[in-house]
Order: C-alpha cells, then sequence, then structure tokens
C-alpha cells in the first residue's frame, strides 16, 4: 500500500497499445474516474463501462473502492481493456485471496495480442495488390 494523503493500491495495465496507471482507495463509494472525468463521460459505450467494472464485480468490491486511473495510448476499446488489468493487478496487491477469481475470470493475464506489422510488396499486413488479367 502506498502512502501518500490517502492510502491507495497501485495498478499497471496493458492492452494492444494502451497503458493504464490505476490507482485503487479503498473505502470509497464507488467512484470510477479516468483521466479527471467520470467513467460515464469518458467511454460513450455501456460495454467499455462493464468491461472496466468487470473485476470490482467479480470480487464484490465495486461500491467500496475508488479508481482513478490514467490512460495513455490506443483507442477506447483498448484503454477500456487496460485498465481492466489495471484494477484487477490493484486488486490483487488489497486482497491477495481475490486470486483464484481474477484467475478464473481471466482478468490477470495481459492480453499479447498486437497489430501485425506492414510487410514490403503488400499494402497492409496481408492485403495483397489485385492484379487484373490482361
Amino acid at each position: 500500500m502506498y502512502k501518500s494523503k490517502k492510502p491507495y493500491f497501485y495498478g499497471t495495465g496493458r492492452r494492444k497499445s494502451s497503458v493504464a496507471r490505476v490507482h485503487l482507495f479503498p473505502n470509497g463509494t464507488g467512484a470510477i474516474t479516468i483521466n479527471g472525468r467520470d467513467i460515464d463521460d469518458y467511454f460513450g459505450l455501456e460495454t467499455l463501462k462493464l468491461l472496466v467494472r468487470q473485476p470490482l464485480v467479480a470480487t464484490d468490491a465495486a461500491g467500496k473502492m475508488d479508481v482513478v486511473a490514467t490512460v495513455s495510448g490506443g483507442g477506447v476499446t483498448g484503454q477500456a481493456g487496460a485498465i481492466r488489468h489495471g484494477v484487477a493487478r490493484a486488486l490483487l496487491l488489497a486482497n491477495e485471496e481475490y486470486r483464484p477469481v481474477l484467475k478464473a475470470a481471466g482478468l490477470l493475464t495481459r492480453d499479447p495480442r498486437m497489430k501485425e506489422r506492414k510487410k514490403y510488396g503488400l499494402k497492409a499486413a496481408r492485403r495483397a495488390p489485385q492484379f487484373s488479367k490482361r
């Protein structure tokens, strides 16, 4: 537990090219703040909000802890996945007994899937130029 004005637990989450720094404050109201904005303002889609709350719901800590996250890089889906990963890691520091629940839900594993690089001679990673018969 880190000591500042209020003690907190810290977790770093990553997904695609997004990196999230998550601070978990125990004895909170359940507020989730991302880059200084409320979760409802930051994410428009309800599925992304559910994705972020998934580790808290799995461990029954949804209304008991405040989450403050700083996320950068990637798109909104990657950022939501990064925050989810960071929250799960921070919960593990808060209580080691959460490990079986989080591991069974697959929340502790960093998703290794990345964008495939573009190859020379092709238009994209696998997209080849179209040739016409003459």
